[in-house]
């Protein structure tokens, strides 16, 4: 973890944030509009001012269709009856669903981060910190599978997993009906919001934290605004970040479309394979097989700038790291003896990746279009 962590460092103070848009044309097709070593400003305003079907095309890897980005408008809600979301966002906020009565599922998903959390572990029950990040759930309700590894495959399975965790709300699930139906008027409450009587249930309790959880739809941006037609919102730093995301940082190769997500599983070389303290397989988890280890699920990137710490383990605190990691082409583990290179679990980085070579200026850029999302 030290090495990662020391390497990690010293590329965020080898990409210092400059107020330069200066880079280099290293590939006409990646980065048209450039004049020697300077980018056009004037001719990336025109490459983006038409149509969407007329934009520089994505660069991605061969074999990788990225779906095009779209504003939040393209994201259709699904339907919910507004008394079980509100319900669900009474129940979101309550502590008293923990065994503590002092862990609530909005401790760790805060709106104010994107309905995730500002620390690299959140803290559960009995102050037990957590192996992983907390996820943000901005759209969530498009997701197509669950948590990093992906184990649920609904938003009501996914709210069991965090209830009954030892180290997060710690509840006996068993006992939650109970408890809920003696407090305040939640009997009504639930009666009201499913339309018949029936009190508190489990399956209920699962059903309204659900039901909320749709609603939390991204909040439309400039990013948004832009995508609608509006072209001057960006300013020449954010767009010309659009235009390295879609092209030189290859970042459309795993997020695009509307939530900026490919819903895939990737290996970004940051399992610690071996390493006992820091080791998470991932998918692997979940599914068994060898090819999954060391695989997490591509995030949405609506509201990236408010969710950090960033990547499953929140390894990192600034989104200038994750950048610079990035454009060093990720951290890719190799075997530390014939045993290891023997092994048929031994993660192997995603070949998706490789260097950028994105200049301190462009990073500038790449940031400050992520922070428009």
């Amino acid at each position: 973890m030290k090495h990662l962590k020391k390497a990690a460092a010293a590329l965020l103070l080898g990409g210092a944030l400059l107020p330069s848009l200066q880079g280099h044309a290293q590939d006409a097709t990646a980065a048209p509009c450039t004049a020697g070593k300077s980018w056009d400003l004037a001719c990336l305003r025109q490459a983006y001012a038409g149509p969407i079907a007329s934009w520089p095309r994505p660069q991605v890897p061969d074999g990788i269709q990225p779906a095009e980005l779209a504003g939040v408008s393209a994201i259709a809600p699904p339907p919910v009856a507004p008394g079980v979301a509100a319900l669900g966002q009474r129940l979101f906020g309550d502590p008293r669903l923990s065994r503590s009565n002092a862990v609530a599922c909005i401790s760790c998903h805060n709106p104010a981060h994107a309905f995730a959390d500002s620390a690299r572990v959140s803290v559960g029950h009995e102050g037990r910190p957590g192996q992983r990040n907390t996820p943000g759930l901005l759209g969530v309700a498009q997701l197509k599978a669950l948590f990093w590894d992906g184990r649920a495959a609904s938003l009501e399975v996914q709210a069991l997993g965090p209830l009954r965790h030892a180290d997060e709300m710690a509840m006996d699930v068993p006992a939650l009906p109970a408890k809920l139906a003696a407090l305040d008027n939640y009997r009504a409450q639930f009666d009201a919001a499913f339309g018949q009587a029936g009190g508190v249930t489990l399956a209920r309790i699962l059903s309204a934290l659900a039901g909320y959880q749709r609603t939390l739809l991204p909040p439309a941006t400039r990013f948004d605004a832009f995508m609608e037609g509006e072209r001057t919102v960006l300013n020449d730093r954010e767009l010309l970040g659009l235009h390295l995301f879609r092209t030189k940082a290859r970042c459309m190769t795993c997020h695009s479309g509307a939530l900026l997500t490919d819903q895939q599983f990737h290996n970004l070389g940051l399992a610690f394979y071996g390493r006992k303290k820091y080791e998470d397989l991932g998918r692997y988890l979940v599914t068994g097989q060898a090819r999954d280890v060391g695989k997490f699920r591509t995030p949405s990137l609506r509201g990236v700038a408010q969710s950090g710490p960033w990547m499953h383990n929140g390894l990192f605190p600034q989104l200038a790291g994750v950048l610079n990691m990035y454009n060093a082409g990720m951290s890719r583990p190799a075997p530390r003896n014939a045993e290891e290179a023997q092994d048929p679990k031994f993660p192997v980085t995603s070949p998706l990746l490789q260097r950028l070579q994105l200049t301190p200026g462009e990073i500038t850029a790449l940031k400050s279009f992520l922070e428009v999302l």
